[in-house]
């Protein structure tokens, strides 16, 4: 999610599309079509960037301020056990599978009412799925209430403060329903091109946290914190409802907008949402998700403060990977219409520019990350009940945590294009189980003499392994995709983040204070690294360069 290689990414894509080999076949339109669309998805990319951010910088602001009050012990270690249950909804139901069935949905959808058919496509697909959807989320929660006290013991056995986190559970339960109404109209606008909506989703749910755990901690305690989860979790429903509404409604003869009655439910089932395409892409999503399970239950065994630390270690880490799989998750429609298309080289190209660019901002993030772990936690953490110990614990983790975020970032991003074609596929899944095996195995293996250390590395290891299947099986399985030309692009670019981080390492210590330190680092380290990667001719950076030169040209 970095604003500008993201926003340079669409319009870098079309001028490849222009001087593509002579073996390419979709050369006669590019001169009209991938202008416009490029346009579209710099400004797209620039919006989600700039939100994303905000909601990034408004997560550190909620994970400041619960290290400020309640530190990192058995309250913070409860609540964080309840707060399971929402980043495992989360991935499931807005990140990941429901966007990665519903976004190709949609689409087709779309196409189909550009065509002009009758009923309304769109109104239909909305009848066939959203009720169930409800009904289905409704029940789910509602188990989830009332196992709590299960959950927290499969979770966390041996936690100090159960009954903290079975209360936390119960109201933490309350965002699978909330989440997957989130998800759903989330996939919904993305599928129309509509980006502003879905891109403020993080930066509401953060605001309702932070003001109902200021507002409530004084008489609830960490309780307040579960709570805030609860209240922005709708407000991600409110900040998207009036949009799909619009989106929803047709027109009648003489122009004016209306609800109208859906088509019956039998009509529009696409064969798309059956339980053949679904079943792979929740497996695949939970199998991913499951790595933070087996983190907290391998740590709930280890001293009191030990999940926290880990939390607020992969939390800040995640950062660099966040920001670049927003490139991905902008593009992804293109993708999907491209290989629904039967444009196999457009989607390729697309497919291998993403990556490149996710490459570069995950990378350089890496190396900032790697160098300032020290000052990055000070500065963001340090008060209040989170001491200069805790810091230094936190920071030690954080290193760890990043050998596995160029593996992360290639999870996400590879997903995107498997699931793209909107037909069954269970290599993905197949690739995440095995990257969660080698995560359980290796991690239960470390905790023993290397404890929170070992942890971090083990879900290094498993998401770099994943990360090494999905790229190999994409070129031969879907998007045929150049994969020997992809992994030198990405080897150069990791060449560039350890000259980078070596940079950082060595002047952090010259600069006193960490706030002064960091703000020279994030100077120092994104020079060195583009500077190496021109040396290094990576043709990402040196596309970038070379735009961004054109654009000041002609703003002269």
């Amino acid at each position: 999610m970095n604003e500008t290689t993201t926003g340079t990414g669409p319009r870098a894509t079309a001028r490849t599309a222009v001087s593509a080999p002579p073996g390419a076949v979709h050369a006669p339109p590019v001169p009209q079509q991938p202008p416009r669309l490029g346009k579209v998805l710099a400004r797209a990319a620039a919006v989600t960037a700039a939100l994303t951010v905000a909601g990034s910088v408004l997560g550190l602001v909620r994970d400041q301020s619960i290290a400020h009050l309640f530190g990192a012990g058995s309250d913070s270690d409860a609540f964080l056990i309840s707060w399971t249950v929402p980043e495992m909804a989360s991935t499931l139901l807005i990140e990941d599978a429901m966007a990665l069935v519903l976004v190709p949905a949609f689409s087709q959808a779309l196409a189909r009412r550009a065509a002009g058919e009758h009923p309304d496509p769109v109104r239909s697909l909305v009848a066939a799925t959203l009720p169930r959807l409800l009904v289905l989320l409704g029940c789910t929660t509602g188990l989830l209430v009332l196992g709590a006290p299960v959950i927290v013991d499969l979770l966390a056995p041996g936690l100090a403060e159960p009954r903290v986190a079975v209360a936390c559970t119960r109201l933490t339960a309350l965002t699978v329903l909330s989440f997957g109404i989130t998800g759903y109209l989330s996939a919904a606008l993305r599928a129309h091109r509509s980006y502003l909506p879905p891109a403020t989703i993080y930066v509401a749910y953060n605001v309702g946290i932070i003001v109902t755990m200021l507002v409530l901690h004084s008489l609830w305690g960490v309780r307040a914190a579960a709570a805030g989860v609860a209240a922005g979790s709708v407000l991600m429903v409110l900040a998207q409802l009036p949009a799909f509404v619009k989106h929803l409604a047709v027109r009648s003869a003489d122009g004016v907008l209306l609800p109208g009655a859906a088509a019956p439910a039998r009509t529009a089932r696409p064969a798309l949402l059956g339980i053949g395409v679904l079943a792979p892409v929740v497996i695949f999503t939970v199998c991913r998700q499951s790595q933070v399970l087996i983190e907290r239950f391998l740590a709930a065994s280890l001293p009191a403060g030990a999940i926290s630390h880990l939390n607020y270690a992969q939390k800040v880490a995640q950062v660099p990977m966040m920001l670049s799989l927003m490139i991905c998750t902008v593009t992804f429609p293109v993708v999907a219409k491209a290989v629904a298309d039967g444009e196999g080289d457009q989607a390729r190209r697309r497919v291998e520019r993403d990556l490149a660019l996710a490459g570069v901002v995950v990378l350089a993030g890496t190396a900032v990350v790697v160098a300032y772990a020290p000052q990055i936690i000070d500065v963001l953490f340090q008060r209040g009940a989170f001491s200069a110990a805790d810091t230094a614990t936190t920071a030690s983790i954080m290193r760890v945590y990043a050998l596995g975020l160029l593996g992360q970032c290639l999870v996400g991003a590879l997903g995107r294009p498997f699931f793209s074609a909107a037909r069954p596929t269970w290599f993905p899944a197949a690739a995440m189980g095995a990257g969660l095996l080698v995560n359980a195995v290796a991690g239960a293996l470390a905790v023993g003499p290397w404890g929170v250390y070992g942890i971090a590395a083990s879900n290094a290891l498993g998401i770099t392994v994943t990360a090494g299947f999905l790229l190999r099986g994409l070129g031969s399985r879907v998007v045929s995709i150049h994969v020997l030309g992809v992994a030198l692009t990405l080897a150069r670019l990791s060449a560039a983040a350890v000259a980078a981080c070596a940079a950082g390492l060595l002047l952090a210590p010259l600069v006193p204070g960490a706030l002064p330190s960091l703000a020279a680092g994030c100077l120092l380290v994104p020079g060195v690294f583009a500077a190496a990667a021109l040396a290094l001719r990576a043709p990402e950076v040196v596309g970038l360069l070379d735009l961004t030169k054109q654009r000041f040209r002609h703003v002269r």
